[in-house]
């Protein structure tokens, strides 16, 4: 059960880092709102999957999980650019957390 908690609040950090850049500088109120439900939502669950898990490993897990996710948006929608390199590095980030799951 960590694991998935794990998992679905590092997704919530995508979101939540997405939020903090729509919001420009909380001057947009419903970005602002849906930045502050996920960040608090996203540590929760980060603190919840650190009861079963290393610190290391559900920190890293959890960053390289928004940190992909997060890229990957910004690369859906045009705010980043996409380039074979890039991708080779994400996929190489995404192989890595699958790593720490492996060998816990």
């Amino acid at each position: 059960m960590s694991w998935i908690v794990l998992v679905l609040s590092g997704a919530l950090e995508a979101v939540w880092a997405t939020a903090l850049d729509r919001s420009e500088g909380f001057s947009r109120l419903w970005p602002s709102v849906v930045f502050g439900v996920s960040v608090v939502a996203s540590m929760g669950g980060l603190a919840y999957a650190m009861r079963d898990l290393p610190v290391g490993t559900a920190y890293a897990v959890w960053v390289g999980i928004g940190a992909a996710l997060t890229v990957i948006y910004g690369m859906l929608t045009g705010a980043e650019p996409v380039s074979v390199v890039r991708l080779l590095l994400i996929a190489g980030l995404v192989g890595c957390v699958i790593g720490l799951k492996l060998t816990h």
